[in-house]
């Protein structure tokens, strides 16, 4: 029971995470830097502590009460991976919803499941897995196959990607005339690497979530102390980006432009923050029922896939390409959620 009702919180907040990004479509005549930054606000700085203090009312002291190197720690994840959310958008621009998030999400899975490992390695910690730890033994094993059938999911995704290139330069010039396999792959594997290192920061964070729990709250919501802190450093990286292209771009004045619907723009793009954030909220409820921070990882990232993936066939992304190039697409996705079935055995064993 434990494990379905963290499929279905993981299932859920994927849902959540492959969906924010549609309320965004709703914003007029705002350029993306200004819609990203005011949505950015509520995903990483409001939403957080709001969610906090409502199941962990004194998280506030606990962040204090922690060791500095681990909020410093934390808070550095989140820097990193705050690169990581801003070359995402490029990579969903350049590949597609479809192409770009299977990529994407594929190398966060992969480098997200094994990252941890290989910090326990350095510094190990009691009751936790180890990259060592995982090779000696039968599910660890699993759990590392799972992550090379993910990758290997992932060529196939990118060899649907040159198919469909050269399908648009043969006869369908007229569509997705953004796409660009060279740009987006090299932007998709940066940003799968680096917005894996959130849930190296969620794992950094550990000791303040496990402070909860000592004193008393639900171990569902543990993680909502951890988001406080990290989300802060991709508020940083976001807010100075930018900020940098508002100043480049001279889009500094659509914050108060009244000719521009600003109250519908705010509230679409608060919306698609607080469906973001939401991700991670249900994430971490995922997390307390499966106990595993490598399959809890690797589900989140198949349930955003499945999701991205419904709304790139309802944008009509794979419309006009040969039947080849659409074979070897589902072989891709294919695999990947293969994947997250080997590691779920890995992790009950």
């Amino acid at each position: 029971m434990q494990a379905l009702l963290g499929i279905l919180f993981h299932s859920i907040g994927g849902f959540s995470s492959g969906s924010f990004y549609m309320p965004y479509k709703k914003v007029k005549k705002w350029a993306w830097e200004s819609y990203w930054i005011v949505g950015g606000f509520f995903s990483w700085l409001i939403v957080p502590p709001i969610a906090a203090y409502l199941t962990i009312p004194n998280f506030a002291e606990i962040i204090g009460s922690a060791a500095p190197t681990i909020k410093v720690f934390t808070y550095s994840m989140g820097l990193i991976w705050g690169i990581g959310g801003l070359t995402y958008g490029l990579g969903v621009r350049y590949l597609g919803m479809s192409l770009g998030n299977s990529i994407t999400l594929g190398f966060c899975s992969a480098f997200g499941a094994l990252v941890p490992s290989i910090y326990y390695n350095f510094y190990p910690t009691e009751g936790k897995t180890s990259f060592t730890d995982m090779l000696s033994h039968t599910g660890g094993r699993l759990v590392l196959i799972g992550v090379l059938i993910c990758l290997i999911g992932i060529a196939f995704s990118g060899k649907a990607g040159m198919l469909k290139e050269k399908d648009f330069a043969t006869g369908h010039e007229d569509k997705d005339k953004d796409f660009s396999l060279v740009k987006g792959l090299i932007i998709a594997i940066i940003s799968g690497i680096l917005s894996s290192f959130f849930n190296f920061g969620i794992e950094a964070g550990k000791p303040m979530a496990e402070e909860a729990v000592r004193q008393g709250f639900n171990p569902l919501f543990q993680n909502n102390v951890t988001y406080v802190v990290l989300l802060w450093g991709g508020l940083t990286t976001n807010f100075v980006y930018c900020m940098y292209l508002n100043y480049k771009n001279k889009t500094f004045g659509d914050y108060n432009n009244h000719e521009f619907p600003i109250s519908k723009n705010t509230m679409y793009s608060a919306l698609a923050g607080t469906m973001w954030f939401l991700q991670f909220f249900f994430y971490g409820m995922g997390e307390s029922k499966l106990g595993n921070g490598a399959s809890s990882w690797i589900l989140h990232m198949a349930t955003i896939i499945l999701t991205a993936n419904f709304w790139g066939f309802y944008l009509k992304e794979w419309s006009g390409v040969s039947k080849k190039t659409f074979n070897t697409f589902l072989w891709g996705i294919g695999l990947i959620l293969a994947s997250i079935v080997i590691v779920g055995i890995g992790n009950s064993l």
